[in-house]
């Protein structure tokens, strides 16, 4: 039976803010199942059925945040995900802040009672209104539908433009046209730079209907604020930082001034004529370190102590192009620019260059010879091993773990597609994030991808490399339904029984042993082959540099398992 008009209300809505969201260049859904959003949800899956939306289903919203933020930082297109009220909205905050410190956009959709239903004690009614404030580029209350006349497909549009960093000027407006809607702020951040934005959508009961859904028609994305380019010039003493999403715009630029790039591993950057990897050492070297004139900070690095001593050098000026929600400024006097570009007035120091390249060289290390086959494992083999097992195809994403830090000492020049969630380095959402990035490989980067079928495979290897610990914390991504697309994976876990990132830090130091071990390393015996299974993960246990490769090698085989987990034993 069709329901009435004013009953329909709540569908009818949700298919038009879908569908304004579909035609601005949103393919990936992440839903989180429940009651307050079905309409919502409805509508996506309909979307999914003419092939117009690919819809991804995780019933653990933190799960579900951070298989969007993978999903997005792959594509670059804003990803949505849906949940219902209550504390389900709580669960999308920690992949919120971190989309917000790293520039990845997402839609926030949150599902919530009626206005008259809030703050009186109604079930799974709480204070919903602007909680992800701090962390969005935009947040919007919007109308309870049948209220009032409202375009959705206009309020969709410019969600993901605020969400994207494109023009955003008719955003306030659209909010002002909507009798009583609250605009919790103005939209936040820098033109050019995407971020999450926040949609709270209450809905009355009836809260479906069997509407017949639209004719979904997929648009591209909205094109982003063209950031204008300061000149700069090239003949200062000059370095290039570049850190968590600086990528090959930080290349182009290194090259093109001649400037030595100091590249973090997990800046898709370490590559290119002018990159030092042993950038750590360098700066550790008084006749470089003190010549530098000027550093240009791209992406967000956060891995070494000496980058930070660096552009919080009050003698050194620094120029910081940001990637995210924050301009990296640990000196208070950066000048911020949104895009910068070479000035030839003076011609590039090549002398300069010349003494980092040389100086790098010096701390080569010579060839090795071969691995034993039956020794033991320790961190510097498996990061490399994973590093050049890593290739043009695939993924690498890597854990703030003890791993990150011995990746980026030892990790020689090469072009990686490689991710980390450095926005806020934290070790949530590892595992969610990296099945993220596999499915947003393996379905077609980019907007207007033709969204892939149920049950087909998808091409490729994303590898996770990260601790136990920050295994064990998101094990609850390990969950994938078997009815959508399955990227080949592979779960790299270096397990030293506990999170020895700690024996490093000052705590090691100063708390008692017994106190150190209990509340800080938090030694575990987890039986991960048992969680492997329980999940229908492929389980393989490496204890030698033989049995490393051949795991490695596995995901190129033909028939070899999609999903694997690689518990590789390593010493405390």
């Amino acid at each position: 039976m069709t329901l009435g008009r004013e009953s329909a209300a709540s569908s009818r809505a949700a298919h038009a803010f879908v569908a304004g969201l579909i035609a601005h260049g949103v393919r990936d859904f992440v839903v989180s199942p429940g009651s307050r959003s079905q309409a919502l949800t409805l509508a996506v899956v309909a979307a999914q059925r003419q092939g117009a939306a690919r819809v991804h289903v995780r019933i653990d919203e933190r799960v579900a945040g951070f298989v969007a933020l993978g999903l997005a930082r792959e594509t670059r297109a804003p990803v949505a995900m849906i949940c219902t009220s209550g504390t389900a909205t709580a669960g999308f905050l920690p992949a919120t802040m971190e989309a917000f410190h790293s520039g990845v956009p997402l839609l926030v959709l949150t599902a919530d009672r009626p206005p008259e239903l809030r703050g009186v004690g109604a079930n799974q009614a709480t204070a919903q209104v602007g909680m992800f404030d701090a962390w969005t580029r935009w947040s919007i209350d919007a109308p309870t539908p049948g209220e009032q006349s409202v375009d959705w497909q206009q309020l969709a549009r410019y969600a993901v433009n605020a969400a994207v960093g494109a023009d955003t000027a008719g955003a306030e407006a659209v909010a002002r046209s909507i009798r009583g809607i609250d605009v919790v702020a103005g939209v936040r951040g820098r033109a050019g730079v995407a971020g999450p934005v926040h949609v709270n959508l209450p809905y009355r009961e009836p809260l479906s209907s069997d509407t017949v859904a639209p004719n979904y028609v997929p648009g591209a994305v909205p094109p982003t604020v063209e950031r204008g380019a300061t000149l700069v010039s090239a003949g200062l003493r000059t370095v290039l930082v570049a850190g968590d999403g600086a990528g090959a715009e930080a290349v182009e630029l290194a090259e093109a001034a001649g400037w030595p790039l100091l590249a973090e591993a997990v800046s898709a950057a370490r590559y290119g004529a002018t990159v030092i990897t042993r950038y750590r050492q360098l700066l550790r070297t008084p006749q470089l370190r003190n010549r530098i004139e000027r550093v240009v900070v791209m992406g967000h690095p956060t891995l070494t102590r000496e980058v930070a001593a660096l552009i919080s050098d009050p003698a050194v000026q620094v120029i910081s192009v940001p990637r995210g929600g924050e301009a990296v400024n640990l000196g208070h006097d950066a000048r911020i620019e949104s895009r910068i570009a070479v000035e030839h007035t003076r011609a590039p120091d090549a002398a300069w260059l010349q003494q980092w390249l040389d100086a790098e060289h010096a701390l080569a290390h010579p060839p090795q010879k071969p691995a034993d086959d039956a020794a033991p494992i320790d961190r510097p083999t498996l990061v490399n091993a994973v590093w050049q097992a890593t290739g043009a195809n695939d993924r690498l994403m890597v854990g703030s773990s003890r791993l990150v830090r011995v990746l980026d000492d030892t990790a020689p020049a090469r072009r990686v597609r490689v991710h980390a969630n450095r926005g806020l380095a934290g070790i949530d959402g590892i595992i969610a994030t990296g099945i993220g990035i596999g499915i947003g490989a393996g379905a077609g980067a980019g907007a207007g991808a033709a969204p892939t079928a149920g049950h087909q495979r998808l091409t490729g290897v994303t590898r996770v490399l990260l601790g136990d610990v920050s295994a064990l914390h998101d094990t609850g991504a390990l969950l994938l339904p078997r009815d959508e697309p399955e990227p080949c994976l592979q779960i790299v876990i270096g397990n030293d029984g506990g999170g020895t990132i700690f024996d490093a830090l000052e705590v090691a130091a100063t708390a008692p042993a017994a106190d150190f071990d209990r509340a800080f390393y938090t030694p575990h015996h987890a039986d991960l082959a048992a969680l492997a299974q329980g999940y229908g993960w492929h389980y393989i246990a490496v204890r030698t540099n033989a049995e490393l490769r051949a795991a490695l090698a596995l995901a190129a085989a033909p028939e070899a398992p999609r999903r694997s987990i690689i518990d590789v034993q390593l010493p405390r």
